[in-house]
């Protein structure tokens, strides 16, 4: 058959994609791999790496390759077109993998090759690719009863629909409102780059004035620098009412969704001999238990309250003392806390700007990078891909050999996915046709270019660059030739984030900064000025930060650990609690801040949400290491490289941790760095 993603080999062909060819394309290899996992199951009964483990591996990559430009594309160039192709391929794909994990057959031919004498002469890589296997078929319901494997596919058809729906409320939500202002008085405050970018987005929609959204960059100008307090009211109402009942579209509501997932993955658990949906999520992180969670978390509140709680108290008076607000509301705080920062420290985000322009902090990144691991970026221009302001780039070893090749998609815009991630293109894979390099995409959405002049990023956006790109290091650096635990593969989810969260330590050093920080049109680096005070502001509030993620994660947990059947599950109310417990911002009633919270909804963090947290631990402790022996210390590098961003899944985190640190994490640097006594 003639379809555009069959015919594809290599990189994606974005532009030749056709959304007619996405269904066909998906029911082909599917029928395909069914196909030929009957042929490798009739094989005679003696099963090993090379006749089952590998052919498996490789029909997974090749549907892997095919879905991967097409889930990327919903997500970042969203249409309802595109959007009705990739539904209708989800209750497909996720059929299948129920199928593939509910195989009785492939279960016994996988134990078979543990209990055969090449196991042990396997290397460690493959007999862990085996052991997540097994796993993988167990927590799929390979030992069910035939009904309760049938009830088991069913709802993990819904889900996946359920989810997926729920991410198309928000980015719906999202996208529905706007805000048009002709007045230029009540935009009081704003920063030039804020009016500009609301400028030329109000232009392109052929409007008069400005235009704000609820894309980041929009919604974060108003909350932080608009003076007028009905202003930021008004959109801080619209941005926590989003994909709920009080929105102002409640037909994006997903309050019976959120319901309904929390149902399933609790039904899903019981079946398979859980409790509930937590313990089930646990079976593949670090932690041993929801009691160990919430323990951890419960410790961290108990080590940040009474810091976060006067924070608190220094912004109430600075509210009431300085700014004459009266009583603080949740829509007051990042606009006083900006103003706090520069009476403090006589800093803003806004002044940090003409620093940080694109093409310099990519520069930057790629040089840093160079100078731990040894390896070389370069761009390529001549690469088809799916918006005219993607990058691409190729990595190149000590050698010069290529070892890698990304995608990036730094800016916001309509129709694109909130947030920022970093995800799969493809998998490194060796097979008897050769070595099949790791391609990433990373995704963010910070401030565009307004007009002539370049993207001028806020300090926060390059962390947050730098903390994907540290994923991205850890998909695309990974020796392991197994897809199935390379890279990001395999690895206990709370640990997923150890290396993205590590590489933020490095946008508050010197040596650092001036290899990117340098303003975009004198060239001069970052004064040593502005610098100090961006040090001395670093903890600002830190304690505050930790507590709104204990919150959230909390929360997650909770909702999780405590459904119960027989009732609703009341998701306000158990917000409500966790926020009297940690919480030092309390919010408006009408907040719905869990509406569009796709991390817990529609993402991999459902009881997981902690994973920032505790993989925030492993970061501190491990960049401690560099802080001991030397930044750019060639040995911790390597370590770091061969120990923790080589070895992707192949054995477990804690075991990649203690090769790296000598011994196992403290949380005595997460502290440290955050200005908090231990």
């Amino acid at each position: 058959m003639t379809n555009s993603l069959l015919e594809m080999t290599g990189l994606p062909e974005f532009s030749k994609i056709k959304i007619e060819d996405i269904e066909p394309a998906i029911d082909y290899v599917l029928q395909e791999n069914r196909s030929m996992l009957e042929q490798l199951l009739n094989q005679d009964d003696t099963y090993s790496w090379n006749s089952l483990v590998q052919p498996l591996e490789e029909m997974d990559d090749r549907l892997s390759k095919i879905w991967s430009p097409v889930s990327h594309m919903n997500a970042v160039v969203n249409s309802d077109d595109l959007r009705e192709a990739y539904n209708a391929c989800l209750p497909k794909l996720s059929e299948y993998g129920t199928e593939i994990g509910q195989n009785k057959r492939l279960y016994d031919a996988f134990q078979s090759i543990k209990a055969s004498p090449e196991y042990p002469l396997l290397n460690q890589g493959q007999q862990t690719a085996i052991e997540h296997a097994l796993r993988e078929f167990r927590l799929s319901g390979v030992d069910l009863a035939e009904d309760k494997k049938q009830r088991y596919k069913q709802l993990s058809q819904r889900l996946s629909e359920r989810s997926s729906k729920y991410e198309e409320n928000v980015l719906d939500a999202t996208n529905a409102w706007s805000k048009s202002v002709t007045d230029e008085s009540l935009l009081s405050g704003l920063p030039a780059s804020a009016l500009s970018a609301a400028r030329q987005a109000a232009e392109e929609r052929d409007m008069q004035g400005w235009l704000f959204t609820l894309e980041f960059p929009s919604y974060h100008a108003i909350m932080t620098y608009a003076d007028n307090r009905d202003l930021r009211k008004e959109v801080y109402r619209a941005f926590t009412t989003r994909a709920s009942e009080l929105g102002e579209h409640p037909e994006f509501d997903n309050s019976e969704i959120m319901q309904e997932i929390l149902a399933i993955r609790h039904e899903m658990s019981l079946l398979l001999g859980y409790q509930n949906f937590a313990e089930r999520s646990l079976e593949k992180k670090m932690a041993a238990s929801p009691d160990e969670v919430l323990g951890f978390l419960k410790d961290l509140a108990d080590k940040t309250g009474e810091q976060a709680n006067r924070e608190m108290e220094e912004l109430r008076h600075f509210a009431v003392g300085v700014l004459q607000l009266g009583e603080l509301q949740a829509w007051d705080i990042g606009y006083v806390s900006e103003k706090m920062k520069g009476a403090y420290y006589s800093l803003s985000q806004e002044a940090l700007k003409p620093y940080f322009p694109v093409d310099r902090v990519i520069e930057g990144l790629f040089g840093l990078v160079n100078q731990l691991y040894h390896i070389k970026i370069k761009e390529k221009k001549d690469i088809d891909r799916w918006h005219p302001d993607v990058r691409f780039y190729e990595i190149y070893d000590a050698s010069g050999e290529l070892i890698a090749q990304f995608f990036f998609d730094l800016y916001a815009r309509q129709k694109k996915r909130g947030g920022a991630w970093m995800d799969t293109c493809m998998n490194r894979m060796r097979t008897s046709k050769g070595l099949q390099i790791p391609v990433a995409y990373m995704t963010c959405n910070s401030s565009p270019p307004i007009g002539e002049k370049p993207a001028l990023f806020t300090h926060d956006e390059v962390i947050t660059l730098f903390h994907e790109f540290g994923h991205g290091l850890h998909h695309m650096l990974t020796r392991v030739d197994y897809p199935s635990i390379s890279g990001i593969s395999g690895v206990e989810w709370d640990a997923v984030e150890l290396p993205s969260q590590f590489m933020e330590n490095w946008c508050w050093e010197r040596e650092a900064l001036d290899l990117f920080a340098a303003h975009f049109e004198t060239g001069e680096k970052l004064p040593e000025a502005l610098f100090r005070k961006l040090i001395d502001s670093k903890n600002f509030q830190a304690a505050m930060q930790i507590r709104r993620q204990l919150e959230f994660a909390i929360f997650d947990m909770r909702i999780h650990l405590e459904y119960n059947a027989e009732e609703n599950s009341n998701i306000q109310e158990i917000l409500d609690e966790v926020r009297d417990q940690v919480a030092v911002v309390k919010p408006p009633e009408f907040n719905r801040f869990q509406n569009s919270f796709s991390h817990i909804f529609a993402g991999g963090y459902a009881a997981g949400y902690y994973s920032y947290k505790w993989a925030e631990v492993l970061s501190a402790d491990a960049y401690a290491r560099f802080e001991e022996e030397g930044l750019f210390n060639d040995a911790v590098g390597n370590d770091f490289l061969s120990n923790i961003l080589e070895v992707g899944g192949s054995r477990s985190a804690m075991a990649s941790y203690k090769a790296f640190r000598g011994r196992e994490p403290s949380i005595d640097a997460l502290l440290r760095h955050n200005g908090i006594a231990a």
